[in-house]
């Protein structure tokens, strides 16, 4: 989905070409079967490092705490962030006082400095809000990757 978002606003053509899990693309991008990916951080980071492949872009809104040398896409391309966000959810039913004394514990688990080095280590930065923030955050990102998919016309196989 980043790189049809990357596609529809820089008006390029691509083929998407789709593999089952992340170690097969990266691997045909050195070999120079294809000429660039949209992978997460994660998978690539070890092949950036070691300067097998060459970043060009993270696709956050900011830049990433892990590689702060590499540009944002929005750089670029002003508006441009596809994010992959990991979040907690809970049963609708749940009392607000519980999601509310969930919300403060994770909040004060990600202000950690041990925890934030580890998702440095790890390719993540950690970001604490609101139960109504995250779910704002949801409903604007469903709202822009409709969006997309309805542009691309993408359907589900």
């Amino acid at each position: 989905m980043s790189g049809e978002l990357f596609r529809q606003m820089a008006g390029v053509e691509m083929l998407h070409v789709l593999y089952r899990g992340g170690p097969p693309a990266p691997t045909d991008v050195i070999a120079g079967q294809v000429q660039v990916m949209f992978v997460t951080m994660s998978s690539s980071i070890e092949y950036i490092t070691t300067g097998t492949l060459r970043a060009l872009a993270v696709t956050a809104a900011m830049r990433s705490q892990a590689l702060p040398e590499i540009p944002t896409m929005g750089e670029f391309f002003p508006g441009y962030e596809a994010s992959q966000r990991d979040g907690v959810g809970v049963p609708k039913s749940t009392p607000a006082d519980i999601v509310d004394k969930l919300n403060k514990e994770i909040n004060a688990g990600l202000a950690d400095p041990k925890i934030k080095a580890k998702l440095t280590d790890l390719s993540g930065t950690a970001f604490g809000s609101s139960a109504a923030d995250f779910g704002k955050l949801i409903a604007e990102d469903t709202s822009k990757w409709a969006t997309v998919i309805r542009a691309a016309n993408i359907k589900v196989e």
